[in-house]
C-alpha cells in the first residue's frame, strides 16, 4: 500500500539544455513524487533521450536546476536504477544471466570482479522475483526480448534504488511480454518511483498516473486528464504522438 502522504521526489526548475547552441529542451518545469508512475512520451528528437542524461547526472542543464531526493542528479545517481535497452550490450560477448545482475554491484575500477555471498544471494532473489531464476546460467544472448527486459530490471534493481528509469522497455516485443512487464513494473512501484521513456501508449495509460509529453518543452499530466481518444493520434509514419491541448 502507497503511503498517502505527496512527498516531492524529482524537481526541474525552468531546465534549458543545448547542443553546440541548439535548442534541445526549454523552460522544463515538472515535479514527480515518491511512488509516481510516470510515462515520458514523444516523437523522435523530442529530447528524451538528453532528459535520461541529464537526470542521471551525465549532463548539466545550461539554465535551471534538477534536483533528486534534494541532491544534484550526480549526487543522486546511486539512488537511481536505469534500464537501458539491452541493445547497448556487445552481441559477441558471452555472459551469463547471474553475472549481467551482479556486475551492477561493481565499482568503475574493479578489474578482477568478486562478489560477495549476499550480493549473489540477492541476484538470485531478483531473478525469482521477475521469474527468470531458471534462465541464471544461460547466455544473455540466448534470451528472447522479454526476457533480457527482465534481466536488465533485475540489474538496476540489486542496489535497491529509489527511483527506476527505463529506456524503451517493451521495444521489440510482443504484445503479451510487453503487458507481463508492465505488470512486473506495477509491482515493483509500490515500493519505488518509475519513469519510463516509451513510443508506446497502447498500454501506458493503464498502468501510470503521470503522463510527460516532451517535445523540447513538456507538460505533466495525470492521467485522469486525458480522454481514452486522445492518446492515439499518429504523429508520423514512424512515431506515436499524444495529441492533446498542450499542443506538444
Amino acid at each position: 500500500m502507497k503511503n498517502n502522504v505527496v512527498e516531492q521526489i524529482i524537481a526541474f526548475h525552468d531546465v534549458d539544455f543545448s547542443y553546440n547552441g541548439e535548442p534541445v529542451l526549454e523552460n522544463i518545469s515538472i515535479e514527480i513524487d515518491r511512488n509516481d508512475f510516470v510515462a515520458i512520451l514523444g516523437p523522435n528528437g523530442a529530447g528524451k533521450t538528453t532528459l535520461i542524461m541529464l537526470l542521471l547526472g551525465f549532463l548539466k542543464p545550461g539554465k535551471g536546476t534538477i534536483t533528486i531526493l534534494g541532491k544534484t542528479p550526480a549526487k543522486a545517481r546511486k539512488f537511481i536504477g536505469y534500464v537501458p535497452q539491452y541493445s547497448i550490450f556487445d552481441k559477441d560477448y558471452p555472459i551469463h544471466v547471474i553475472d549481467i545482475v551482479k556486475m551492477n554491484t561493481l565499482y568503475a575500477n574493479s578489474l578482477f570482479p568478486s562478489y560477495k555471498k549476499e550480493v549473489t544471494e540477492k541476484a538470485f532473489s531478483l531473478l525469482q522475483k521477475l521469474e527468470i531464476r531458471n534462465l541464471a546460467y544461460r547466455n544473455f544472448y540466448e534470451l528472447s526480448s522479454g526476457q533480457k527486459q527482465r534481466v536488465l530490471i533485475a540489474r538496476a534493481l540489486i542496489n535497491e534504488p529509489k527511483i527506476l528509469l527505463l529506456d524503451e522497455p517493451t521495444a521489440s516485443v510482443d504484445v503479451t511480454m510487453e503487458k507481463d512487464i508492465y505488470d512486473t513494473l506495477k509491482v515493483l512501484n509500490c515500493n519505488t518511483t518509475i519513469l519510463l521513456v516509451t513510443h508506446d501508449v497502447g498500454f501506458v495509460s493503464a498502468y501510470v498516473n503521470k503522463i510527460c509529453c516532451l517535445n523540447r518543452f513538456a507538460s505533466m499530466h495525470s492521467v485522469a486528464e486525458l480522454t481514452g481518444k486522445s492518446l492515439f493520434d499518429i504523429y508520423s509514419e514512424n512515431s506515436k504522438f499524444l495529441h492533446h491541448h498542450c499542443k506538444l
